[in-house]
């Protein structure tokens, strides 16, 4: 089914599959309920044998955990409950160990209102650091300067005595906007990546970069036509024009990745969200002086797979000169899991098979979420259990993201399911144990020993992980395109419903089969079918 890797001269990022740990859900080393670094240590090897080519590390950095990591207070150390400097200096070094690349997060939109930065700035207006953060003064009438929203719920402004000043945030009251225009913060931005290089990490994704610059004017965002679609959130009235996505972003993307070219071979990807994040992220990654890849929500949270869908969002980047190369992820820490959003439960398993060859079998970076490759569906998280501050505030109307940060199921026998010896800091899913890494090693027709397959299939044949894409059908349940790459020709062909449909007129099927499942033949299509066809 599958052969030996074969060897370009095309940088280890393009066409890499990454596997996203959250630490917090991966491993508990030290019986204390919450994942840390020595767990990912510890576990490893599970991910370098599924054969993918980096993982990618949510936040670890020193944190009070409000929004359990995405709040930092110390860019360039380890908060305590996930380990040392030194744990992560070991991670580094077992995963190089492994062939594995390291990438980790880093969060330039805000920081925690406990960051040193963030004492010394709002401590009074003529401060070294009085303008490393988003500062206005009220309107005559004491309320805030705009109408800007925040993410999270209620206004983007909160009001600071010592200041006499509000200060912006996009998010948590706790997570203060940084002023990312000022080149001096860009300076010290660009000093915390260049800590975590000298470390050894090999890239970074970088969350939500387009809040991370807003309209220095303070306009009032525009408001947004009513779709008919449910708004649970002040933010979803407005049209964020002013409050984030400012074209001065692509400068600093440039200042990125010149410093990343200065180590090597370093992997730069932006997570982009919101209406414009198409447009976005083509600014962030065009040309070979801005980041490698961005990846957005065209996946994440669409309520259905569709062949339309698919080949909507895979057409919105070809295989052009300029154009940037894009990263595509069906699941996340924040974003629902994917078997439960987008089939039956009943259609699970098979589902989950035909994902998992869309995936690799798509033009881009593919990203893995850990327990995907276990086909871990989401779980309902009673409200007395939440973690979530964005699900707590907005309950019951917003998805709690706890239901897709539930620990990892490692064995099938073991108390916590081998995550730890302890109660952890969300529950297990009822459904997981059954889903445990150990037992689908034992059973060569699982979903595990499918996706590294699958792997292997992508890694040993180059039109798969660096081909040009080529839509044929995209109807109703059909899904078929080609991937090219110099004379190799493959024809890959989905069925995306869970009824059995006819061979699309436009696919040959003649050639060597490299993969098919659920009953899928070169010619025949039953419900969730997958055929990828070397021509």
């Amino acid at each position: 089914m599958t052969s030996a890797p074969v060897q370009t001269d095309l940088p280890w990022w393009k066409g890499a599959v990454i596997y996203q740990i959250y630490p917090r859900s991966f491993q508990d080393s030290n019986h204390d309920g919450v994942g840390d670094l020595n767990g990912i240590t510890q576990r490893l090897e599970h991910v370098a044998q599924l054969g993918v080519d980096a993982i990618w590390i949510s936040p670890f950095f020193t944190s009070p955990m409000r929004d359990f990591g995405y709040d930092i207070a110390d860019y360039c150390d380890v908060d305590p409950i996930f380990g040392t400097l030194a744990d992560f200096d070991a991670l580094i070094a077992r995963a190089h160990a492994l062939g594995l690349k390291v990438t980790i997060d880093q969060v330039y939109a805000h920081s925690s209102d406990l960051h040193d930065w963030f004492a010394q700035s709002r401590a009074d207006r003529t401060n070294a650091k009085a303008d490393w953060y988003v500062w206005a003064d009220p309107r005559p009438d004491g309320t805030p300067p705009n109408n800007w929203q925040s993410v999270f719920g209620g206004p983007a402004w909160t009001w600071d005595a010592r200041r006499g000043q509000y200060y912006m945030h996009q998010f948590l009251a706790s997570q203060p906007q940084l002023n990312v225009h000022n080149p001096v913060v860009q300076d010290a931005l660009l000093d915390v990546m260049r800590f975590w290089l000298d470390r050894g990490v090999d890239g970074f994704r970088l969350d939500a970069l387009n809040h991370a610059m807003h309209d220095p004017d303070m306009r009032d965002n525009p408001p947004a036509p009513d779709d008919g679609s449910l708004r649970t959130r002040p933010f979803d009235f407005q049209i964020k024009r002013y409050s984030q996505s400012h074209p001065d972003i692509v400068p600093f993307v440039e200042r990125i990745r010149a410093l990343c070219d200065d180590y090597g071979a370093i992997f730069t990807v932006a997570e982009v969200g919101g209406a414009l994040a198409e447009q976005e992220m083509k600014a962030f990654t065009q040309g070979d002086h801005r980041l490698n890849s961005a990846y957005g929500f065209s996946f994440l949270y669409a309520p259905a797979l569709t062949p339309a869908l698919v080949a909507e969002t895979v057409d919105r980047w070809p295989d052009e000169p300029g154009m940037g190369w894009p990263s595509w992820a069906f699941e996340n820490h924040d974003a629902p899991r994917a078997v439960s959003r987008w089939c039956a439960p009943e259609d699970r398993p098979a589902f989950a098979r035909m994902k998992m060859a869309l995936l690799m079998a798509l033009r881009g970076n593919a990203i893995l979420y850990q327990g995907e490759e276990l086909g871990i569906t989401q779980v309902d998280i009673p409200f007395e259990r939440l973690q979530d501050p964005e699900a707590i505030a907005n309950w019951p109307l917003t998805l709690s993201r706890d239901g897709a940060r539930t620990p990892m199921p490692w064995l099938v026998d073991a108390r916590q399911a081998g995550f730890s010896s302890v109660e952890p800091w969300l529950p297990h899913g009822d459904d997981h144990l059954a889903l445990a890494v150990d037992a689908q090693e034992a059973d060569p027709g699982s979903l595990l020993t499918f996706t590294r397959n699958m792997l292997a299939l992508r890694k040993a044949n180059p039109a798969l992980s660096h081909g040009a894409l080529t839509i044929l059908v995209a109807d109703a349940a059909c899904l078929a395109f080609r991937r090219t790459f110099d004379d190799q020709s493959l024809l890959c062909v989905f069925n995306l419903s869970n009824a059995p449909i006819a061979w699309p007129d436009s696919g040959a099927g003649s050639g060597r089969i490299l993969t098919a499942t659920n009953g899928a033949t070169s010619g025949s299509l039953p419900p969730y079918a997958a055929i990828l066809i070397e021509e």
